[in-house]
């Protein structure tokens, strides 16, 4: 797009700009978030879960606001599931295709969030492949408008790292006790970075990172994950699985010899996942490709959590917009 004007990272106080008044004005990272601030998103989204076994799943908070989800970046399931989340909330929903939109006409960026803030929109879901790009738009926008940033670059996911441990909370309970191993592609992986963040801010036993030299940061290790390259040793006596894509669109050169050779080293399959505790879950953000990363026996089997993940995520998307809004949920589970 002819957007965002260099260099577009992601701003050094994220802390300062996502919190109004210790309220949450923008969710644009996991970094700077308190522990109480995400054991009341996580609480909040508990409210809203009760919902999806009710006939009637709408509720009136954000009656009245407009929600625009402005995706640059290709995504079916993360923009589906902010478009319901944002419907269930009973707020009115754009859903632009910006790789169609007037940016590619010639527009900036910001002259389109001037049309949209025209529109009276309350809020942007932004999803980009540039790092920072919920950042520069969060630094931009009227006063009134609140930043949700689905996914931007190699940086940050939030919401998918907040639905993950609302997951590992609500079906291993207390995270202090727990061993969690993120297998897989992490120098990449925008989620990735979000979970360890969030994962260590909520005080979980330990987090583990499984992968090849190729494919986990330099220095990873400072981020508080303790490194494993072989996967059998990694995987042994895990509560958490949590299973990568690789993100092949990200990749600039030859990370992995062949995706037949990764699955041999890093691929989960029952034989492995003997390794883990015997109740452990197995987790993985979405899309996952089977034989690659995960095989069917165990993306389809007892211990895979992957599709009520999906399901979370509307409720933790749900709490994230209400409280923005400034609508505290009264619903029960």
């Amino acid at each position: 797009m002819n957007a965002l004007p260099a260099p577009h990272r992601p701003g050094p106080l994220p802390t300062r700009m996502q919190l109004e008044d210790g309220r949450l004005r923008h969710l644009l990272t996991i970094e700077g978030l308190g522990r109480p601030l995400i054991e009341q998103i996580l609480d909040n989204a508990e409210s809203f879960a009760g919902m999806n076994d009710q006939g009637v799943k709408k509720l009136p908070l954000l009656r009245g606001k407009t929600v625009a989800n402005l995706f640059f970046e290709a995504s079916t399931r993360t923009r589906t599931t902010f478009e319901l989340a944002a419907k269930r909330l009973s707020a009115d929903v754009l859903s632009l295709n910006m790789n169609a939109s007037a940016t590619t006409k010639g527009e900036t960026l910001l002259d389109t969030l001037r049309n949209l803030e025209a529109m009276q929109c309350d809020m942007f879901v932004v999803r980009h492949a540039d790092s920072g790009a919920a950042h520069f738009i969060a630094r931009h926008v009227a006063p009134h408008i609140s930043v949700l940033n689905a996914g931007d670059g190699r940086h940050a996911h939030p919401t998918q790292a907040l639905l993950d441990v609302f997951t590992i909370r609500r079906h291993k309970g207390e995270l202090s006790k727990l061993r969690v191993a993120i297998v897989g592609d992490v120098l990449h992986s925008r989620v990735a970075r979000s979970q360890i963040h969030a994962l260590n801010t909520l005080a979980t036993g330990e987090v583990r990172v499984i992968g090849p030299r190729t494919l986990l940061p330099a220095a990873v290790e400072q981020l508080g994950v303790q490194v494993y390259h072989n996967m059998e040793q990694g995987l042994k006596d895990v509560d958490v699985i949590i299973m990568l894509r690789l993100q092949k669109e990200r990749m600039q050169g030859a990370f992995i010899p062949s995706e037949h050779e990764y699955f041999q080293r890093y691929g989960l399959d029952a034989r492995r996942l003997a390794l883990a505790h015997p109740e452990a879950i197995v987790m993985h953000p979405g899309p996952a490709n089977r034989g690659v990363e995960i095989a069917s026996e165990v993306a389809d089997g007892p211990h895979s959590v992957i599709l009520r993940q999906v399901t979370y995520g509307l409720s933790v998307r749900m709490a994230v917009m209400s409280m923005v809004m400034g609508v505290n949920p009264q619903v029960r589970a």
